[in-house]
C-alpha cells in the first residue's frame, strides 16, 4: 500500500509545481502585458493632449483678430480680420516648407537646422507620427508669432508687402532663433539652449521675436495719418469695438491654456501647475494694469485694463514650468504695470502701434524671460541671469534687424505703405473692396 502511495504522491508534487511555475508564468505575462498598456495609453494621451492644445493656440488666431479689429477703426475691420487668416494661411505653407526644418531640422553648428523640410521626416504610414503632431503644434506657434505684428502695422499697410511679410517670418527668421532656443525638441542642439536658457513655452521664442518684428514693421511705415499734430502732440486715435476686443483678450486667456500647458507635449500631472501659474499672472496682469493706468489717467482704463491681461500671459510664458503660483502673481502683476508704462513711451516715441503689440509681446515678453531666470525655484544663479540676458539681446538683435531690413526692402520693391488718399478711405474698400458694416456709414 506504501508503494503505491509515494507514486501517486510525487504525481501530486509534480502537478502542484507545474502549477506554480504556470501562475508564475502568467503573472510575468500580465505584468509585461499591463506595462506595454500602460506605455501604450501614455503614448496615446500625449497625443490627444498635444493635438488638443495645438486646437487651442490655433483658436487664439481669432483672439488676436477680435482684439486688434476692435482696437482700431471700423474702415479697418475687414482688413485685420484678411491678415490674419494668411498669417495662419501662408504661415502653416511657409513653416510646413522651410521654417520647420529651420528650426527643429538636424543640425551641427547650433545656428539652424538643415533637414526636414516639406515635413521629410515624416516618411509614410511607416513613418513616425509624432513628427506629424509635434508639427501641427509648432506650426501653430509660428503662425502666433507672424500674426502679433499685424496690430502694430494695422490701418496703413499694403496687403501685397504684408503677405511677403508673413511668409518670410514664419519661414526663416522666427525658425532660426527657435533653433537656438528649442532645436533639441526634435532633431537639433541650439547654442542658446545648449547655455541652459530658459522659455518654456516662448516669452522670447515667440512673443518677444513677434514684438521686435513689430517694432520693425512701426517704425519703417510711420505713424497713420493724424496720429501727431504739426507740434508732435499725440492725437488718441479710439478703436471702433471694445467689446469685441474685450471678447478676443478671453479668447487669448482660454488659447492661452493650450499655449503654455500644451508645451509640455505630454499628458501628465506637470501641467496642473502650468495652468495655474498661467491664470494667476493674467489676473495680476490686469489688476496691475488697471491700478496704473488708474493713477497716471485718473481712470481706470479699459484698453490698458485689457493689455495687462496678455501682458501677463506673455510674461508667465517662459517661466511657467519653473516659478511658483506666488511668483507668478507677482511677475504678472508686475507685467501688467510694465504694459502701461511701456504703452505710453513708445507712445511719446512716435512710433504708433495701434493695439500695444511691441508693448505687450515684445517688452513683456524680455520681462518675463528675466523673470523665469529670477523666480527660478531650482535657485537662482548670476550664470542663469546671464544666459536669460544673452537671449533677451540675441532675440531684439535678430528679430530687429532682420525685419527691419525685410521690410526696408519691401518697401523699396513691391511697396509697404498705401496711399494717404486710400488711408483716408480706409484699407478695407481700398485694399479689399469690401466694408465690414455695410449697413452704416463710417465716418473715420
Amino acid at each position: 500500500m506504501r508503494k503505491k502511495m509515494i507514486p501517486a504522491l510525487a504525481i501530486l508534487l509534480l502537478l502542484a509545481a507545474g502549477v506554480a511555475y504556470g501562475a508564475e508564468e502568467t503573472v510575468k505575462i500580465t505584468l509585461e502585458g499591463n506595462a506595454e498598456a500602460v506605455k501604450s495609453v501614455q503614448t496615446n494621451l500625449n497625443y490627444v493632449w498635444t493635438l488638443i492644445a495645438a486646437a487651442l493656440v490655433f483658436f487664439m488666431q481669432a483672439g488676436f483678430a477680435m482684439v486688434e479689429s476692435g482696437f482700431t477703426r471700423a474702415k479697418s475691420a475687414c482688413n485685420i480680420m484678411m491678415k490674419n487668416l494668411l498669417d495662419f494661411s501662408m504661415g502653416s505653407l511657409a513653416f510646413w516648407a522651410i521654417g520647420f526644418g529651420v528650426m527643429f531640422g538636424t543640425t551641427k553648428t547650433g545656428w539652424f537646422g538643415t533637414t526636414d523640410f516639406f515635413l521629410s521626416g515624416w516618411t509614410g504610414p511607416t513613418g513616425d507620427p509624432w513628427v506629424l503632431a509635434f508639427w501641427m503644434f509648432q506650426c501653430v506657434f509660428a503662425a502666433t508669432a507672424a500674426t502679433i505684428v499685424s496690430g502694430a502695422v494695422a490701418e496703413r499697410t499694403k496687403f501685397t508687402g504684408y503677405l511677403v511679410y508673413s511668409f518670410v517670418v514664419c519661414a526663416f527668421i522666427y525658425p532660426v532663433f527657435g533653433s537656438w532656443a528649442w532645436g533639441s525638441l526634435l532633431n537639433g542642439n541650439g547654442w542658446l539652449e545648449g547655455k541652459g536658457f530658459i522659455d518654456f513655452a516662448g516669452s522670447t521664442v515667440v512673443h518677444s521675436i513677434g514684438g521686435w518684428c513689430a517694432l520693425a514693421g512701426a517704425i519703417v511705415l510711420g505713424p497713420r495719418k493724424g496720429k501727431y499734430g504739426p507740434q508732435g502732440e499725440i492725437r488718441a486715435i479710439p478703436g471702433h469695438n471694445i467689446p469685441m476686443a474685450a471678447i478676443g483678450v478671453f479668447i487669448l486667456w482660454l488659447g492661452w491654456f493650450g499655449f503654455n500647458p500644451g508645451s509640455t507635449t505630454t499628458g501628465d500631472t506637470s501641467i496642473a501647475m502650468i495652468f495655474v501659474n498661467t491664470n494667476l499672472a493674467a489676473a495680476a496682469g490686469v489688476v496691475g494694469a488697471m491700478f496704473t493706468s488708474w493713477i497716471m489717467f485718473k481712470k481706470p482704463d479699459i484698453g490698458m485694463s485689457l493689455n495687462g491681461a496678455l501682458a501677463g500671459l506673455v510674461g508667465i510664458t517662459a517661466g511657467c514650468a519653473n516659478v511658483s503660483p506666488t511668483s507668478s502673481v507677482i511677475i504678472g502683476f508686475i507685467a501688467g504695470i510694465i504694459v502701461v508704462i511701456s504703452v505710453v513711451t513708445i507712445d511719446r516715441m512716435h512710433i504708433d502701434d495701434p493695439v500695444g503689440a511691441v508693448s505687450v509681446h515684445g517688452v513683456c515678453g524680455a520681462w518675463g524671460t528675466l523673470a523665469a531666470g529670477l523666480f527660478n525655484m531650482e535657485g537662482v544663479t548670476t550664470a542663469i541671469i546671464t544666459t536669460q540676458v544673452i537671449g533677451i539681446i540675441a532675440a531684439f538683435i535678430w528679430a530687429f534687424g532682420t525685419a527691419f531690413i525685410l521690410f526696408k526692402v519691401i518697401s523699396l520693391t513691391i511697396g509697404l505703405r498705401i496711399s494717404e488718399e486710400d488711408e483716408m478711405m480706409g484699407v478695407d474698400i481700398t485694399e479689399h473692396g469690401a466694408h465690414a458694416y455695410n449697413d452704416f456709414q463710417i465716418m473715420n
